[in-house]
């Protein structure tokens, strides 16, 4: 590449940050560190009526967990300060200011009653309602208006926007890194808004002066955004900025579970999962959205999983470290369509980084799940031989606790599935002569040979010890299906068995079969 790679996540701070707008910042992220570039977040908030309070907030926390960190941004700063929208208004009027004198810009003077007035004229015509080089001619703006009323009408504070003017007949050329070529004539652009009755841009002019500024060498955005491309372009060719425009790539949508639609939110609360990186509390209505990290999920898993949401490597391989994405990574192999949203695939992932974490690691969170229960357990040997023993039956961190409390909780419920198949006479007396073998246990107690010693009184009593071990499990535990239970016994030692078994044969007298 020719120039220093600079890309930037410009999301608007409207609300929590959707999962399309995680995936579009991971990809500008990739992007950038596989090209030794800089990766950027600014903040797009000229919009004032949709700006929500904290909305920035939550966007740099949900980028700092998801390990994604800007090199420059409102936060950290940088060579192109301020890198808030808000802040930077006096630039966009200038560029306006330069637009206007060049004539490639306007002054319109239309209210809301007069635009809409226009519309339902245009419709009653069965014509599409569009400000360009047809209707601007009919308008109330600086192109029908004298030099003299225009200037009368600004003194005299009346409202305003500044819109560009479209090019007439001209060929507008475009190359998307992900799309190809494209071509669009310019008679099916509108006159779009550049400065808004407020003194503020709209994002096109905003987008476009700031990528030129800050020199982003690559626009690596959501296809939503494909529409505006042309627009843009005549905005660099405009402002004379056409000599330092970024390559485009529109990325493609994420879709419903159902592959038909984009995903939303709507689909996350149908579907029982989360949407948002972090949980989200709407400031204004109170409502709160679910986050991935309070469900539970990694944030190397959630990145990986997004990394192969509209990529393809090119190989067989799914589990990605960042560093490996990162060398994997390129615009070429971006996909055109959309890609599926698989809930289910992302608990497999989350799955699978859970299983890769060492049992020492995974012994630390089990520890602070201990102390919200107010569990006092020292002996940490043991919590990592727990944490490597229901390892692989955890979809999330919470699931430590729901499939290991056992070992710290003597059992309040049985299985009833396993109680009433197995709740047998046979059980209960193997398991009373379990109770005197463990009791009358001397010297170091050897988990191993004691079920031995259990067999061979169950053979001598022409008894089989598998009609023994699903209820010694129950009685232990529960549960009916779990941990190897050898390792289980040996975990929670002879007394507490033996303390188990008795509680669960009073409980249980009245379930023999």
């Amino acid at each position: 590449m020719n120039k220093a790679v600079r890309v930037r996540f410009a999301p608007s701070p409207t609300g929590g940050l959707h999962i399309g707008g995680l995936r579009t910042a991971l990809f500008n992220y990739l992007f950038a560190k596989k090209h030794g570039g800089t990766f950027i977040l600014r903040i797009e908030d000229t919009d004032q009526k949709r700006y929500v309070e904290g909305a920035e907030e939550y966007i740099a926390q949900s980028l700092k967990w998801a390990g994604l960190s800007p090199e420059e941004s409102p936060e950290v700063g940088g060579e192109f300060v301020p890198y808030r929208q808000s802040e930077r208004t006096k630039i966009y009027q200038k560029y306006a200011q330069e637009l206007l004198e060049a004539g490639k810009a306007y002054y319109a003077f239309d209210t809301a009653e007069e635009l809409d007035a226009m519309r339902r004229k245009l419709e009653a015509a069965k014509v599409v309602f569009q400000y360009n080089a047809i209707t601007r001619m009919q308008m109330k703006n600086s192109l029908t208006l004298s030099a003299e009323e225009v200037k009368a009408r600004i003194e005299a504070g009346e409202n305003y926007t500044i819109r560009f003017k479209i090019p007439v007949q001209q060929e507008v050329i475009l190359n998307d890194l992900i799309r190809g070529k494209i071509k669009i004539q310019s008679h099916t652009l509108d006159d779009k808004v550049l400065m808004k009755s407020d003194g503020l841009p709209t994002y096109h002019l905003a987008n476009v002066v700031d990528d030129y500024l800050m020199k982003i060498s690559h626009v690596i955005r959501g296809e939503e955004w494909l529409p505006s491309l042309p627009l843009h372009v005549l905005l660099y060719k405009a402002l004379g900025f056409e000599e330092s425009m970024p390559a485009f790539a529109h990325l493609p949508l994420i879709m419903k579970p159902s592959g038909k639609g984009k995903l939303s939110k709507r689909d996350a609360e149908k579907g029982n999962f989360p949407i948002f990186p972090l949980d989200w509390t709407d400031p204004k209505t109170g409502n709160k959205t679910d986050g991935f990290k309070e469900a539970g999920y990694l944030p190397e898993a959630l990145i990986n999983f997004l990394g192969l949401l509209g990529w393809n490597p090119g190989t067989e391989q799914e589990l990605f470290t960042i560093e490996e994405l990162t060398e994997a990574f390129s615009l070429e192999r971006v996909t055109k369509a959309g890609s599926k949203f698989d809930p289910e695939k992302l608990k497999w992932f989350n799955q699978q980084y859970l299983r890769h974490r060492s049992d020492s690691e995974l012994a630390q969170i089990f520890t602070k799940e201990l102390e919200a229960r107010k569990i006092t357990y020292q002996e940490t040997p043991k919590l990592e031989r727990i944490a490597s023993l229901v390892k692989e039956r955890i979809t999330f961190m919470a699931d430590l606790w729901e499939q290991g409390a056992y070992f710290f909780e003597t059992p309040q419920s049985y299985d009833e599935k396993v109680i009433k198949k197995r709740w047998t006479q046979d059980a209960v007396t193997g398991l009373s002569m379990y109770v005197d073998i463990l009791e009358s246990w001397q010297g170091d107690f050897d988990t191993q040979a004691s079920k031995e010693e259990l067999n061979t009184q169950l053979t001598a009593k022409e008894m089989k010890i598998g009609k023994v071990m699903q209820p010694l499990r129950v009685a232990l535990t529960g549960q009916g299906v779990g941990a190897d239970i050898v390792e289980v016994m040996d975990i929670l030692g002879k007394d507490e068995m033996a303390k188990r078994i008795k509680i669960a044969l009073e409980k249980l007298k009245d379930n023999v079969k």
